[in-house]
């Protein structure tokens, strides 16, 4: 892979993604396989007289790590890194992979403890409301693989994808922001979902290659007790070293009642996390042109075209709804024909129908014309 390349993902990041100031200092979070993008970044962040920092992590450690983890353990971690990240003022995570499943076997309870006592604090309540930053997952085989491609096909539809003009995609959500903000009532229908909410009162942000790269979402937050009805996912999500699929919930009042899917125990105990993992934290339509497939990550599955993603657990401060948890899992469910299809309408408009926005105002959002 061309350091050209690298290089060209990285400046695009510290220029647009982050916008580097001079002096700022951002830390650079890279895993195995990503040796490359953590230098350019360096490379990048000091051309804008910033000041950069790294580490390196590796999943088969962490997992060594996790397995038996005391309370202590999580805690003090937290501690050290959570000093850390206060210090800083931009972030930057390339996440590599070379195992999906690396933390499958890892103890259900050291999951919960490591979202509630480590994640919770250092990145729910420090990174995503206090620094500038931006997330990433990295080309490497298991993810092509993941993705069913080739490598080399893989690499060449991730620097598409990565390096896209976000600047054009920002200008075209600019009237769906509009819409959403004048917006009370939503009403979701497609194969085993009928679900109503309101979005009232509450912002629509507009996320074009800022925080995660690939991007391509418009999302707000759903008024907590707001949601009635059913809502059956048709995407598959790894989540804690495990893969779900065939998802549903019904929700009363707000509150998943009931959950189902293949791992309907597992799913159930992520659920049982805290008050607020049963309560949606974030609503979201997906409009990349160049993801149309699910592949089992959620930095690209949640950007689909023709997709939206209903969160259970933590709200964003941008739109906070109130509701808070040490989980944030986006579910995806896609709404083209191939797909199943489904409609989307605000307050009684037809917005968008098997994925394919309606309105003349909307219209260049649909994946002909951001391309």
């Amino acid at each position: 892979m061309s350091e050209h390349r690298w290089q060209k993902l990285a400046d695009n990041i510290a220029n647009y993604s982050l916008d580097v100031a001079p002096g700022e200092k951002v830390l650079i979070e890279g895993s195995e396989g990503t040796e490359e993008f953590v230098a350019a970044m360096i490379r990048a962040v000091k051309e804008k007289g910033a000041i950069p920092f790294y580490r390196l992590q590796n999943t088969s450690i962490q997992r060594d790590w996790l397995q038996n983890a005391t309370i202590e353990q999580f805690t003090t971690l937290a501690a050290v890194d959570l000093a850390m990240m206060k210090e800083m003022d931009a972030y930057v995570a390339m996440r590599g992979r070379f195992n999906q499943f690396e933390l499958a076997d890892v103890d259900k309870e050291s999951m919960r403890l490591y979202a509630e006592k480590y994640n919770r604090p250092v990145h729910s309540e420090q990174r995503v409301p206090h620094t500038k930053w931006t997330v990433l997952i990295a080309p490497t085989p298991a993810v092509a693989q993941q993705a069913q491609m080739s490598t080399a096909a893989f690499n060449e539809f991730y620097f598409a994808v990565c390096t896209l003009d976000y600047g054009k995609m920002s200008r075209a959500m600019d009237p769906l922001i509009a819409l959403m903000n004048q917006t009370d009532q939503v009403r979701i229908t497609g194969p085993g979902t009928d679900l109503t909410f309101s979005i009232k009162g509450q912002p629509a942000v507009k996320c074009a290659g800022n925080k995660n790269i690939p991007d391509g979402e418009v999302f707000t937050a759903p008024v907590r007790e707001s949601i009635n009805g059913r809502l059956a996912y048709n995407t598959e999500s790894n989540y804690q070293g495990q893969r779900f699929n065939t998802i549903a919930f019904e929700f009363q009042n707000g509150k998943i009642v009931r959950a189902t899917a293949n791992e309907t125990e597992r799913l159930n105990h992520i659920l049982d996390t805290d008050a607020g993992a049963r309560y949606i934290g974030e609503f979201a339509l997906g409009v990349n042109p160049y993801i149309l497939k699910p592949m089992g990550d959620t930095l690209f599955d949640e950007k689909i075209a023709g997709s939206f993603h209903f969160t259970p657990g933590s709200t964003y401060d941008e739109c906070s709804n109130g509701n808070h948890s040490a989980i944030h899992w986006d579910l995806v469910c896609i709404q083209r024909p191939e797909f199943g299809g489904g409609e989307i309408y605000f307050d009684g408009q037809l917005i968008r129908k098997d994925g394919i926005f309606v309105p003349q105002s909307l219209q260049s959002l649909n994946p002909e014309n951001l391309k």
